[in-house]
């Protein structure tokens, strides 16, 4: 029987194991730092080659009746970014090549009109005049749609790509109604169209924004409708179960933290991770009552910039774990902000602490709160009151400065 076990426990092993030529590859993923587009970056990385190599592949593959654009259309179309915060940056000015070439073809388009050449069928240089219109439509929509988020470019570049291909498209404009060629109205229709199409641009950049918006608002009514739906119904039914069971109770400690999460997600909406002093007082304060028996109460008047990474926010968090330690019950926060400085104020209803009656060996409050503070420039206070003890953290505005 050992013997089985023994062979069943081998072959399990055998077959979670990989196999022993096995190649961990990375993620197809397209960079965000890249020369174009990104796909032969990002191919390039997932299959172990050389960017070079798997662009040059791309070019041979093309002129087998253009199956390389074909498969690097559909790996580009098929592929993510790579994820990240900043929009893509792109290596390549796209906007300025295309933006060249429509300025050559505008100058074919001028040479072919003045000479009247032909090659046996439409004017030559309407040919030319309708790459002029393509090829600038394709570099402001580009600059507009693409670069203008780029920031590395950003919409000045669009800007000043506009008026250069509209500048291009007016010298073409002019030409053409002094132009003796045949059809020469075909050229004028043709430059009008693309000046048009080059400003269009920034009329579908500008639906798109309204289009996010909308949905931006939209979204918001919904989580305002929804945060008034759950006021009247979650929220006061978490507020009475806190009331009927005691600030102490266990019960009473989870309804409190469940409401603290359900109005952080309902009424902060997209806030940023780095969070303020009160924030983080607010959120230890929420771990704290679910480890303890106490009910805290953080409130902010004014406005600071202190952050949390700060003295003051470590000293409060002490001064606070203190509180829900020894005094439990409820536990008051008092945050004031001003641009002379900030204040913290921690009041518990315990049995109260004198802190020159405890014994010298005992660090915890002079070192963590007191000392912190006096080292950070500021300063700390630990009294007792009527009805607890109250801790008071003060840090001016020049030593944060300093």
């Amino acid at each position: 029987m050992g013997d089985m076990t023994t062979a069943a426990s081998s072959v399990t092993t055998t077959d979670a194991a990989p196999p022993a030529g096995a190649v961990s590859r990375p993620l197809l993923l397209r960079p965000r730092e890249c020369a174009v587009s990104g796909t032969a970056e990002g191919l390039a990385e997932h299959l172990g080659w050389r960017p070079l190599t798997v662009r040059v592949t791309f070019a041979l593959l093309s002129l087998a009746w253009g199956a390389g654009v074909l498969l690097y259309l559909w790996i580009w179309a098929l592929t993510p970014w790579r994820p990240g915060a900043e929009a893509p940056s792109r290596r390549v000015p796209v906007a300025w090549v295309l933006t060249t070439l429509t300025a050559l073809a505008a100058l074919a388009t001028l040479f072919g009109a003045g000479q009247g050449t032909s090659y046996g069928g439409p004017p030559q240089w309407t040919l030319f005049c309708l790459a002029v219109t393509v090829l600038g439509v394709a570099a402001a929509s580009w600059a507009t749609l693409i670069d203008a988020k780029d920031h590395a470019r950003g919409p000045r570049h669009a800007l000043i790509v506009r008026l250069t291909l509209t500048v291009i498209l007016t010298v073409v404009l002019f030409a053409a109604l002094t132009a003796t060629a045949p059809a020469a109205y075909v050229l004028f229709a043709l430059v009008l169209i693309s000046i048009a199409l080059v400003h269009a641009t920034t009329l579908l950049a500008k639906w798109r924004e309204l289009s996010g918006e909308r949905v931006r608002r939209i979204r918001e009514e919904q989580r305002s409708e929804m945060a008034a739906h759950l006021h009247d119904s979650v929220l006061q039914t978490l507020a009475l179960i806190q009331n009927r069971a005691g600030a102490s109770s266990e019960v009473a400690r989870i309804a409190r933290a469940q409401e603290r999460e359900l109005r952080s997600w309902l009424y902060d909406g997209d806030a940023p991770a780095d969070s303020d002093l009160p924030t983080d007082l607010r959120d230890f304060a929420g771990a704290l009552e679910l480890d303890y028996p106490v009910r805290i109460d953080v409130v902010s008047a004014g406005s600071s910039t202190e952050r949390a990474s700060g003295d003051v926010a470590a000293a409060a968090r002490e001064a606070m774990l203190n509180a829900a330690r020894h005094a439990g019950g409820e536990v008051s926060v008092y945050i004031e902000g001003s641009p002379a400085g900030v204040d913290v104020f921690v009041r518990d209803r315990g049995a109260g602490f004198d802190l020159a009656v405890v014994p010298g060996d005992r660090l915890g409050v002079r070192e963590s709160i007191i000392g912190r503070m006096r080292r950070a420039g500021g300063s700390a206070s630990v009294r007792p009151t009527v009805t607890g003890t109250e801790v008071h953290l003060r840090l001016d505005a020049e030593v944060r400065r300093g």
